[in-house]
This record gives structure tokens, C-alpha cells and sequence, in this order.
């Protein structure tokens, strides 16, 4: 069983922190983004998976140096040129020389959804495409799927204006795929799969979905991705994960609630971090006063610093101390 990965995009909404590495190389937990991705691919029984890269395609071949991860061999496909969604697979797919029915995933959605019971759904469908899709209470920020009673796609509305959609079911960005979908994609060229492959087949009644109200994140807002965060540690997706690595140092007078430290950080007297991830080797100086931020690994926040309100410092980053940030970046965004 294979799978592609799309993970070439620039991350652009995690900057700063994607300035440094692509967004599927954060962490989230213990564990990269992708790695989280790949459990659950190797899970359902696939052995391959084929990642489609573009932005610092080596921090990925260097994450893996044995070209596996979670027991699955890793194949790397790099585009020459950005080739959106679609073109994106079937370059994927045709560098690794995939030739039967294989998923596609997005590479910064993260989910328990059940991949075997898709892999069979589309087995009972006998379309050329399945779409996994999730309830959302905004779908306007995402690709609408209304299907019928038998599970067929009625149409595929991308990014519907708020108020329009005429369902709340969205496309969970996870996919099993026939070779023939891929056949649809001009080779080398610019195409996006939900707004000009997905389309073509729903007009050929060929495309289906099944639902799941299984746990489901993009991750690749700030939002999102500290959601994603609080999310293991509240135990949304099962046990509760640890939030503190014990190689984190936190002063006696310090107090950390409902965050994740990474391995090396060090939390000094008086400062309090509250929901916020603080990645590794990271200090937070004395009476600094932490919420709802992420800061990046390697960085430093001074003393008496107060930041909140989705505050992200990218790696490496100092913020002064006494510095008072309300989802400010750091560095801002005139030095990108």
C-alpha cells in the first residue's frame, strides 16, 4: 500500500517560524508533523510513502537519513517548479513509478480518521476517487462536498462565500486514488486538484465520500497549530499526552500551565507560561509572563517580557526584556 505526502508548500501562514523549517518539520508533541502523519499512514498497512517536496526539500531527507520513518520507507520527490496540488501527485506518483491505487494526504492535516475504512469504502464505490470528509462549523475556509445517499459527490465547491455552502462537510484533505485520476493531470503542469481535477470527475460521477466525525486539524494557521498542541495534552485524541520533556528545567517559583516544553528549555523564576508551546532549548527569563504564544526553538525571552495573544518568536529569536507583545512575530514581518 503507498501513499503521497504533500508537503511542498511554503507555510506562509507560520511565519516566522517557517522561515527556518517547512511546516511539516515543526513539531507538534514530542514528534515532528509529518512523523504524526506517517504513524497513521503505517498503521493502516502502507509501506511507502512518497513525499512531494518543494520548500527546503533537504530538511526532510536529513530528518530521515535512513529513508525511513515509522518503519515506512520514505521516496523523494522533488518538484522543479511549484506545481500546485494536482500536478504536485502526479509528479509524486510518477517519480516513484506508482502504478495502482494509492492515498494522498495533505501533509499538515492531522487526524484519527480511519484509513482502512476509506481504503475500503472506495473499494465498495468503485469510483475513481474517495474523499474523506469532516464536519466543520466554518466551511467557507475550505473545499464543501455535498454527496448523496450512495456516497456520490454532487459537486465540489471550493472555498464557498460565508453563508453559501450548502453543507458543512468539507474535504479532510485525505484521498484514495486510481491511477486513471492521474491520468487526468497534464504532466508538468500547474493544476489544483480541488478546483480543476476533483470538478472533472464529479462531472463524470466518479467521485465519492465518505464521512467522518473522527478527530481532524489543518494545522497550518498559529491557531490551529497550538490547538493541535492543547489538543494532546487535554487528551482530545485519547490518553493525554506528556507535555513536558524531562530534560526541561522550570524554576520551583515558576509555574507552567497546560503547555508543552521541549527538551533543554529552561523556565526561570516567576514566570508563568499558560497554554503556549515552548520549543527546545528556548529560555524564558525571569517574571516573564507567557499565553497563548509558541516560541520557536533556540529562542529567548527576557525578563518580565509579557506575550500573548498568539505571540509567535521564530527560532533562534531574542525578545528583549520588559517587551510587551499581543500576536506580534518576532522577527516582524518587514524583515522576512
Amino acid at each position: 500500500m503507498l501513499a503521497v505526502v504533500l508537503v511542498g508548500g511554503f507555510g506562509t501562514r507560520l511565519r516566522p517560524l517557517t522561515l527556518t523549517k517547512p511546516k511539516q518539520m515543526l513539531p507538534v508533541g514530542s514528534v515532528t508533523m509529518l512523523q504524526r502523519v506517517v504513524d497513521k499512514l503505517a498503521a493502516a498497512g502502507v509501506t511507502q510513502v512518497v513525499l512531494s517536496l518543494g520548500y527546503q526539500p533537504d530538511a526532510f531527507i536529513e530528518e530521515f537519513p535512513d529513508g525511513t520513518c515509522a518503519g515506512v520507507s520514505m521516496h523523494y520527490a522533488v518538484e522543479p517548479e511549484p506545481l500546485d496540488t494536482a500536478g504536485a501527485i502526479r509528479f509524486a506518483a510518477a517519480h516513484a513509478g506508482i502504478t495502482e491505487r494509492f492515498f494522498a494526504i495533505n501533509g499538515d492535516v492531522l487526524t484519527d480518521l480511519d484509513l482502512a475504512a476509506l481504503w475500503k469504502a472506495h473499494d465498495a464505490f468503485g469510483g475513481q476517487a474517495t474523499l474523506a470528509l469532516t464536519p466543520v462549523e466554518d466551511p467557507s475556509r475550505y473545499g464543501v462536498v455535498p454527496i448523496d445517499q450512495d456516497g456520490r459527490v454532487e459537486a465540489f465547491i471550493e472555498k464557498p462565500a460565508a453563508g453559501t455552502a450548502p453543507s458543512n462537510w468539507i474535504n479532510a484533505g485525505t484521498y484514495v486514488l486510481e491511477p486513471a485520476v492521474l491520468d487526468r493531470i497534464p504532466d508538468g503542469s500547474r493544476v489544483s486538484i480541488e478546483r480543476e481535477t476533483f470538478p472533472a470527475i464529479v462531472a463524470d460521477r466518479a467521485l465519492f465520500g465518505m464521512h467522518s466525525d473522527a478527530y481532524w486539524i489543518d494545522a497550518g494557521t498559529p491557531e490551529a497549530y497550538l490547538q493541535a498542541h492543547l489538543d494532546l495534552i487535554d487528551g482530545v485524541r485519547g490518553e493525554p499526552e506528556a507535555s513536558q520533556s524531562p530534560l526541561a528545567t522550570v524554576h520551583a517559583d515558576a509555574v507552567v500551565t497546560r503547555s508543552v516544553l521541549g527538551p533543554g528549555v529552561n523556565i526561570e523564576a516567576g514566570a508563568r507560561v499558560v497554554d503556549s508551546v515552548v520549543m527546545r532549548n528556548s529560555r524564558v527569563g525571569a517574571g516573564a509572563q507567557i499565553s497563548r504564544s509558541i516560541l520557536g526553538g533556540g529562542s529567548s525571552v527576557g525578563e518580565a517580557a509579557r506575550l500573548s495573544d498568539l505571540t509567535i518568536v521564530g527560532f533562534s529569536q531574542a525578545v528583549a526584556a520588559g517587551t510587551e507583545s499581543v500576536g506580534q512575530r518576532f522577527p516582524s514581518a518587514e524583515n522576512w
